[in-house]
C-alpha cells in the first residue's frame, strides 16, 4: 500500500468529505448530528475553521479522498482559545489502514505550531473502539465519559472525553 498524502483541505474537496460526513451521519454514531448537512452548510462550516485561523486537512491515497481532520475551538469563551477539539472522519473503504492517526498526527503538529495548548477529542459512542484506538495512539488520555447524553438511532449513547497536551501544554503560560 502507498502511503497517503496529506495535505491542506481546498474548497474543490468538500464534496468528497460532504458525502463521508452524509455518510458517518447516516449510518454511524461518532457524530450526533442526525440530519446530513449539504455541500453548502459543509462548505460554510469549513471556511468558518479556517476564517478562524484553525487547521483542515485531507487525506489522499490512490487518488481518492481517504479521510479529513480538522481542529476548531473547544468552546466559544476566551478563556478557552488555547485548546481545539478535533475531529477525523475517514471513507468507510479506508479503516484500519493507519490513515486517521496519520492525519491526527498532521493536525496535532500544525495546531502546536499555531500556539494551542491543549486537543480535546470528544468522541461519539463509548464503543468507538477505533477512534479511541487512534487517539491513545496519539498520546491522548481518557478524561471520562458521559453516559448516555446522546439519543440516535433509538438508543442511548455515550460520549468519551479524551485530552491532549500541545507543545508546552500548561507548563507555562502562553506569551510569557
Amino acid at each position: 500500500m502507498s502511503a497517503p498524502e496529506i495535505r491542506p483541505t481546498l474548497e474543490a474537496d468538500l464534496p468528497a468529505i460532504t458525502a463521508i460526513y452524509q455518510q458517518a451521519v447516516r449510518e454511524g454514531t461518532a457524530t450526533f448530528e442526525l440530519e446530513p448537512p449539504d455541500l453548502a452548510e459543509m462548505t460554510r462550516r469549513y471556511r468558518a475553521l479556517i476564517d478562524g485561523g484553525y487547521p483542515y486537512f485531507v487525506a489522499i491515497l490512490d487518488g481518492r479522498l481517504a479521510g479529513y481532520a480538522y481542529a476548531g475551538a473547544y468552546r466559544p469563551r476566551p478563556a478557552y482559545r488555547f485548546t481545539v477539539e478535533n475531529s477525523i472522519y475517514l471513507d468507510p473503504g479506508f479503516h484500519r489502514r493507519g490513515i486517521g492517526g496519520l492525519l491526527l498526527e498532521r493536525l496535532i503538529t500544525e495546531c502546536e505550531a499555531r500556539g494551542f495548548r491543549q486537543m480535546i477529542a470528544v468522541i461519539g459512542d463509548s464503543a468507538n473502539a477505533g477512534s479511541i484506538g487512534v487517539h491513545t495512539k496519539g498520546g491522548f488520555k481518557m478524561i471520562g465519559t458521559h453516559p448516555s447524553v446522546g439519543l440516535k438511532f433509538g438508543r442511548w449513547l455515550d460520549t468519551v472525553m479524551m485530552q491532549r497536551a500541545l507543545g508546552e501544554g500548561a507548563k507555562t503560560v502562553p506569551g510569557t
